[in-house]
C-alpha cells in the first residue's frame, strides 16, 4: 500500500550496551545534523504518520482492545479468562493503557522535532508549508487522541530538550482542546487538497476540516460541555460540503456488490476511493515485507476460519441484537456488517458457510471487512494483514452536519435532512436526490426525535470504525446504555455459560464513572511526579 516511506529509525534514540557507554554511539542521528533537505524533511514526516499503524492505535487498540465493547459488539472468547481491555478488565498497569498514552506522545515529539527544525532545508517555500500544516495537525490529532481518552494530559509543544525533566503537569481538557483546535486550524491552510495528494493516507484539507468537526463535537459535549462548538462544528462540515472533493458512491463500476460493501472491500485490496474514504490509517503486506508491525488486524478478529484462501481470523467480535433490530426492512447494511452465517469447517483450501437461524441473533459475528476479498497474492497471513483502517469517511461527514444542524437551529433544518437522507438512501440502493418514503426519515421530527436518529444512524454506518464509545460518551448516556445491555444479554436465549461471559463487560462499566477515562498509565505516574490520577482509579 501507499504507506508513507514507514521510515522512524533515523529519529529514534536507541539504547545503548552498558559496554559502549562510554563511546559515541554510530546508529544515532542527532536532530542538529538532520532536516537538511527536503528529503529528510519527508523522512521525518513520514516517521511521524508511522504511529498511527503502531499496534496500540489503529493497528488493533482503538478499535479492538479499547473500543469493542459498546451497543454495537462485544467480545466473545472461549475461555474463562476476563483479564483483557474488551471486558473492561483493567488498571493503570496494563499494557494497552500505556501503549496508547505512549505511542500519541512518541508522535507528538517526532512532529515537534519536525516543527522545531521545518526552515533549515533550502527547499520549495509552499512544499515546506504543506509539510509544516500536516505535522501540526498530526501533533493535534495525537493530543486529541489522549485528551479524548484520558482527560487533563500534559501538552507538549517543543522537543523534550532533557531527558531528566520528567515532572510535566497535565494540563486541563478544555485548554488542550482549544491548542488542538488552533493547530488543526492552522495547518488546514497550509496542507494540499486530496485531489492534489491522490490517495486518503496523507492529510488533506478536508480530512482536517473534518477532524475540526469531529473534535468540536467532542468539545460541545461531556465533559467540556461547551456547546458553542456545535457552531464550529457545523461550519467545518459546511467546508468540507462546498470543496467538493467528496461524495458518497451509489454505484462501483461492474462490480456486484452493494455501494456501502465495496467501501470496505476496497480497503482490504489497496484501493483508494478519495470520494468516500477522507482519511486512512495505512497498512502493508507484500511478498517483501517481512515487519510484522506494519500490517494491521482490521478484518481479522471476525468471521472465524482456519483457513488460506478465506484468510486465517478470530470469531472473536460478536453483534448485538441492538444493533441488528435497528437495521430496517431493506436495509443493505445489515447483512453486510453482520454476518449471515458463519464457517462451520475449513479445509486447507477451501471454507464451508453456514447461514444462521431467524433465531440466532447475538451470536452473529462482525462482517464489515472480510478477509477472503483480500487478494490471495501475497499469500495471506494469520492474523494479520494490510486493510486500512478509515479514520474518516464522507459518511461520518454528514452526519456530523446534521447533528450539528439540529443543535445549533433547535432542530432539524432541511440541510440536516438532506445530509442524513443521502447516507439512509444509499444504505438501501437508491439514487441520493430521489425522495423515498422507504429510506428518507418522517419530516417534522423534534429536536430530541431527530437527535436520537443521529445516535441510531451511526451506529448503523459506522459500526465498528472505532467512534462508538467516544460518541456514547459525549453524548452523556455511556453507563445508561451499558447497563441496557446487560439486560439484554440476559434476557437473549443465548446460553447461560454465554450470558455469564458477555456480561462482564457492560456489567462493569455500568458500574462505576471511572470508565469514562482512562486511567493515567502507571509508569508515567511514576516517573512524572507532576502528575495526577483520574478519578476512581
Amino acid at each position: 500500500m501507499k504507506r508513507l516511506l514507514l521510515l522512524l529509525l533515523s529519529l529514534q534514540v536507541l539504547a545503548a550496551c552498558n559496554k559502549v557507554l562510554d563511546k559515541k554511539p554510530t546508529d544515532f542521528v542527532e536532530p542538529g545534523n538532520y532536516y537538511n533537505s527536503e528529503s529528510e524533511l519527508n523522512l521525518a514526516l513520514a516517521a511521524t504518520y508511522d504511529v498511527l499503524g503502531n499496534e496500540y492505535l489503529y493497528c488493533s487498540s482503538l478499535w479492538y482492545q479499547l473500543g469493542i465493547c459498546t451497543d454495537e459488539a462485544f467480545y466473545a472468547y472461549s475461555s474463562n479468562s476476563y483479564s483483557a481491555p474488551m471486558f473492561y478488565q483493567y488498571d493503570y498497569t496494563n499494557v494497552y493503557i500505556m501503549g496508547l498514552w505512549q505511542q500519541s506522545y512518541i508522535g507528538i515529539e517526532r512532529a515537534n522535532l519536525l516543527i522545531a527544525n521545518i526552515n533549515k532545508a533550502k527547499m520549495d517555500e509552499g512544499k515546506r508549508q504543506a509539510i509544516l500544516g500536516e505535522a501540526l495537525f498530526l501533533r493535534a490529532f495525537y493530543h486529541f487522541l489522549l485528551v479524548s481518552n484520558y482527560g487533563n494530559v500534559p501538552l507538549k509543544l517543543t522537543p523534550s530538550a532533557d531527558v531528566n525533566s520528567v515532572n510535566v503537569p497535565a494540563t486541563p481538557a478544555k485548554e488542550v482542546y482549544e491548542k488542538i483546535l488552533a493547530d488543526m486550524k492552522e495547518a488546514e491552510g497550509k496542507v494540499r487538497t486530496i485531489t492534489d495528494i491522490g490517495n486518503s493516507s496523507r492529510v488533506s484539507r478536508t480530512a482536517i476540516q473534518g477532524i475540526i468537526a469531529r473534535v468540536c463535537l467532542n468539545m460541545a459535549g461531556y465533559p467540556i460541555l461547551d456547546q458553542s462548538k456545535y457552531a464550529e462544528a457545523l461550519h467545518w462540515t459546511q467546508e468540507v460540503m462546498k470543496s467538493n472533493e467528496h461524495a458518497l458512491r451509489t454505484t462501483y463500476g461492474a462490480t456486484t456488490n452493494s455501494a456501502y460493501s465495496q467501501i470496505f472491500i476496497n480497503q482490504s485490496q489497496d484501493i483508494y476511493d478519495t470520494k468516500e474514504c477522507i482519511w486512512e490509517a495505512d497498512f502493508n503486506t507484500n511478498g517483501n515485507n517481512t515487519s510484522y508491525w506494519e500490517m494491521g488486524k482490521l478484518g481479522t478478529m471476525n468471521l472465524g476460519c482456519n483457513n488460506f484462501d478465506t484468510g486465517f481470523a478470530g470469531g472473536n467480535i460478536k453483534t448485538t441484537i441492538k444493533l441488528y433490530n435497528l437495521y430496517g426492512a431493506g436495509d443493505l447494511r445489515r447483512d453486510w456488517v453482520i454476518a449471515p452465517f458463519y464457517f462451520s469447517s475449513s479445509s486447507a483450501t477451501t471454507a464451508v458457510r453456514t447461514n444462521y437461524t431467524a433465531s440466532n441473533i447475538i451470536g452473529r459475528e462482525a462482517g464489515k471487512w472480510r478477509r477472503y476479498y483480500e487478494l490471495s497474492s501475497p499469500p495471506k497471513q494469520q492474523y494479520v494483514n494490510g486493510t486500512n483502517f478509515p479514520i474518516l469517511r464522507f459518511a461520518d461527514v454528514l452526519l456530523m452536519l446534521a447533528e450539528a444542524d439540529n443543535e445549533v437551529n433547535n432542530g432539524p433544518t432541511a440541510a440536516a435532512y438532506d445530509a442524513i437522507n443521502q447516507v439512509r438512501r444509499r444504505a438501501y440502493g437508491l439514487p441520493l436526490a430521489d425522495v423515498s418514503a422507504v429510506a428518507d426519515l418522517p419530516a417534522s421530527l423534534s429536536k430530541d426525535q431527530f437527535k436520537q436518529a443521529i445516535m441510531d444512524e451511526r451506529a448503523r454506518e459506522l459500526c465498528f470504525e472505532g467512534l462508538r464509545k467516544s460518541d456514547l460518551i459525549r453524548w452523556g448516556v455511556f453507563t445508561q446504555v451499558m447497563s441496557a445491555m446487560v439486560t439484554e444479554i440476559n434476557n437473549s436465549n443465548a446460553s447461560a455459560t454465554n450470558k455469564s461471559r458477555w456480561i462482564t463487560g457492560y456489567f462493569t462499566a455500568a458500574s462505576s464513572p471511572r470508565y469514562l477515562l482512562l486511567p493515567v498509565p502507571s509508569l508515567e505516574i511514576n516517573v512524572n511526579k507532576a502528575l495526577t490520577q483520574n478519578p476512581g482509579w
